[in-house]
């Protein structure tokens, strides 16, 4: 099993429970539109993140959202301070694609590419 490099440094703070993370599989929205609500979010305080995805009214940040606030869940149940949480970092993969063929003239066939993207938050305790 491969691994990405930051997913290798991830692993080795998981190990030493500086960071918690949330993840969400196989989100039907387009890698580069997610990630410009995650650089928007990167780096602020969790409250200060959750108060801006919560006033966007774009579809994106309500999917980025739901994984950050999972994030500061699963740092709650950590016994963490929620006031002192950190977005730290925001990956945005890129998943699978459902392609579809939309017909055109002539005869032809042109492809629709439905992306879909793997999120991940890690959120990180600064004191």
């Amino acid at each position: 099993m491969t691994f990405k490099r930051h997913e290798l440094k991830i692993a080795k703070k998981l190990a030493r429970k500086q960071i918690t993370r949330a993840t969400s599989k196989f989100v039907r929205a387009c890698p580069d539109k997610v990630r410009l609500a995650a650089n928007m979010v990167k780096g602020k305080s969790a409250e200060t993140a959750i108060a801006m995805l919560r006033i966007s009214p774009s579809q994106n940040c309500k999917r980025l959202l739901q994984v950050l606030m999972s994030a500061v869940q699963n740092a709650e149940k950590k016994n963490k301070d929620v006031d002192l949480l950190v977005v730290d970092k925001i990956f945005v993969d890129r998943g699978p694609m459902l392609k579809r063929m939309h017909p055109v003239s002539h005869g032809m066939a042109k492809p629709i590419l439905k992306r879909m993207c793997h999120i991940t938050v890690i959120v990180e305790e600064k004191l």
